[in-house]
């Protein structure tokens, strides 16, 4: 029986330089997508606002037409619809009842009107809440809304950002012997919904934020943070210590 001796494997040659046409191919590639990247950062804010607030235009245009008997719809003097007035109706009908209750005859038709509303088991209640809501939030010299702080939640060492909205009632910090304040913490990305908060004073810690800053800090995930708030080099995950 003869030995086969196995040939040694042939050394590979040196690999082919590419072509200067792959290479320009190769370049114009990454060009024009960093063309069509920098073209959607740029376009896409402004379009997304604009979609918007035509959505919100085109929805009042619409509540407001229906209000409106057909004959004197604009689309039966003129050859093409117009957006935007009944937003405009709207601006001018609540100006034009600003105006109207701002004297004697208007602030006795309101408190009449109101008496009607509270005489009404169920509305009443809706009506107490929302009015409240609304006199808080428009008032220039409320304090609800206006300071932003870390509190830990859901669990201890978990830190979150949340709104003072105001003292706690007299009858909780009687119960749990503690100075307490609202803290309204909002869920992400939809900040209209959210935890109410009973924090102790103490263990609030406020932040120099601005509420729209911190609004856009929650809507955005944590992506969209002022300047001064930027991560410096620091890592987002990994062990403790360890360098960027």
């Amino acid at each position: 029986m003869s030995n086969q001796h196995s040939e040694p494997p042939a050394p590979a040659g040196p690999t082919e330089p590419r072509r200067p046409g792959v290479l320009f191919h190769l370049g114009l590639v990454a060009r024009l997508r960093a063309y069509f990247f920098a073209g959607v950062l740029v376009t896409a804010p402004i379009s997304i606002t604009f979609y918007i607030a035509w959505l919100i235009i085109a929805s009042i245009d619409s509540s407001v037409q229906t209000l409106i008997p057909a004959k004197y719809h604009p689309e039966n003097f003129l050859p093409f619809s117009v957006p935007g007035l009944g937003l405009i109706a709207v601006l001018v009908g609540l100006t034009t009842i600003g105006a109207l209750t701002a004297g004697l005859l208007g602030r006795i038709l309101v408190r009449l009107s109101e008496r009607v509303v509270l005489g009404m088991p169920v509305v009443r209640g809706i009506y107490g809440v929302v009015k409240q809501i609304v006199e808080t939030v428009m008032a220039r010299n409320a304090s609800a809304f206006r300071e932003v702080v870390l509190v830990q939640f859901p669990i201890e060492g978990s830190w979150t950002l949340g709104f003072v909205t105001g003292v706690s009632a007299a009858e909780f910090r009687r119960l749990v012997a503690q100075d307490l304040v609202n803290v309204f913490v909002p869920t992400t990305p939809n900040p209209t919904s959210g935890f109410l908060l009973y924090i102790p004073r103490a263990k609030v810690k406020p932040v120099s934020l601005s509420v729209e800053e911190a609004i856009k800090l929650v809507v955005s995930g944590g992506i969209i943070a002022p300047p001064e708030f930027k991560a410096d080099g620091a890592r987002a995950v990994g062990p403790p210590g360890q360098a960027a």
